[in-house]
């Protein structure tokens, strides 16, 4: 028997609807699964297949196919692990037929039948609700965060036994089962006013006394979200102004932080229960970080820390310490505001609406020009300062 069950999957930060084909014939025994799928969806046969076990339902001796669609473009992750075992369910004739019409699911199953956290369920639900979907199942650990969508319902599951349940009930009884999740963004960023935009526990800007020149310098960038470069001795003050900077950033829209939680989803960072990221991120990377880290990239293209400081500041300390061509590859990102990473498998694009704030020592000892305390030599210096590029500095307001 055939079925057919929506869901969704990623491409940067947006997302597209797939449908997850479900067949079940007579034949020789064997699990196929085919559309451009990645080795963790192709796992999903096995985590499928013991999670049924394990709740009570021992798959038939059959010749089992499942394709998702569209088959030309590829499938990361494994939150198509609910909408295919939902498929087999319908095919078995389990559920009855039709009961998953209209609606789209999406999550991981543990091999106890559990339904785990999944990455990216904001930016998939708003497709769905754009795409006319009346309602998502999602994990419990997403559901406050698809919740913040209007015009959809959705729900959260724990495992796939109350999914059954959700199947078999009709009318006002499903919602006894699968209770709707809503989340009231006004409240939600009411209280985040409340405590302070988000920072509280966070460094405060009042907290920092002297260095005149410097906090007018911090005030003046954070205006006109301007980028900012420090540079002076040790124990100067730079990091401890840096760290403080998000806290006289504007709040966040209710747009804008929909899209840093679209970033941060995608990563797989957002905390279990997390609806909306309400505060101005703030990300500081080591020295140490590779150009994949801090730009974007890997096999599969997943948002690096410009990405995930998009709306923020990306604080980079120690500056002539990074990578010349990890900080080089910054120069495109601070223009477009966007990086697009290309790969083999197509090309993604991630948001870099960020604030950089960048401090440095004056010499690798850092007290150049007191030579009291200075022992570099002249050509010292200059190496030293020569090892951040002219375009970047180009990019940056130097106080």
């Amino acid at each position: 028997m055939y079925s057919a069950v929506h869901s969704g999957a990623l491409q940067g930060v947006c997302a597209y609807m797939v449908s997850v084909e479900v067949d079940i014939a007579r034949g020789l025994p064997a699990f196929l699964m085919v559309g451009s799928l990645s080795t963790e969806v192709r796992e999903s046969r096995e985590r499928v297949t013991v999670a049924l076990k394990n709740v009570g339902l021992n798959l038939p001796p059959c010749r089992i196919t499942v394709n998702l669609s569209p088959a030309d473009r590829r499938k990361e992750g494994t939150a198509f692990d609910l909408p295919i075992a939902v498929g087999m369910l319908e095919a078995m004739e389990l559920v009855p037929a039709g009961a998953a019409e209209g609606l789209l699911f999406l999550g991981e199953l543990g091999l106890n039948g559990e339904l785990k956290k999944a990455r990216g369920v904001l930016p998939i639900v708003r497709a769905a609700a754009a795409e006319g979907i009346r309602e998502c199942i999602v994990p419990g650990a997403n559901a406050r965060e698809g919740g913040v969508i209007p015009g959809i319902r959705v729900r959260g599951a724990e495992n796939i036994l109350e999914i059954m349940h959700f199947l078999m009930t009709r009318g006002e009884e499903r919602d006894r089962v699968l209770p709707r999740t809503f989340v009231d963004t006004e409240s939600l960023f009411a209280e985040t006013e409340r405590d302070g935009g988000g920072l509280q526990g966070r460094p405060d800007f009042a907290e920092v006394t002297g260095q005149e020149t410097a906090r007018r310098a911090a005030e003046i960038a954070a205006a006109g979200f301007h980028n900012l470069l420090m540079v002076g001795p040790p124990g100067a003050g730079k990091s401890m102004i840096a760290r403080r900077i998000p806290g006289i950033l504007p709040p966040l829209t209710l747009e804008e932080s929909l899209e840093v939680t679209s970033v941060v989803s995608v990563a797989g960072l957002l905390e279990e229960g997390e609806a909306l990221v309400t505060g101005r991120p703030f990300r500081s990377p080591h020295h140490t970080i590779s150009q994949a880290a801090l730009i974007g990239g890997s096999t599969a293209p997943k948002p690096g820390m410009i990405s995930l400081a998009h709306r923020g500041v990306l604080f980079l300390d120690e500056l002539p310490e990074f990578q010349r061509a990890s900080l080089d590859a910054l120069r495109q990102p601070l223009e477009e505001r966007r990086v697009t990473i290309s790969r083999v498998s197509g090309n993604v694009t991630y948001p870099s609406d960020f604030m950089l704030v960048c401090a440095m020592n004056p010499c690798p000892c850092g007290y150049y020009p007191d030579r009291a305390r200075c022992s570099c030599t002249r050509p010292q210096v200059h190496r030293y300062m020569g090892k951040v590029s002219g375009p970047i500095l180009d990019r940056i307001d130097y106080i």
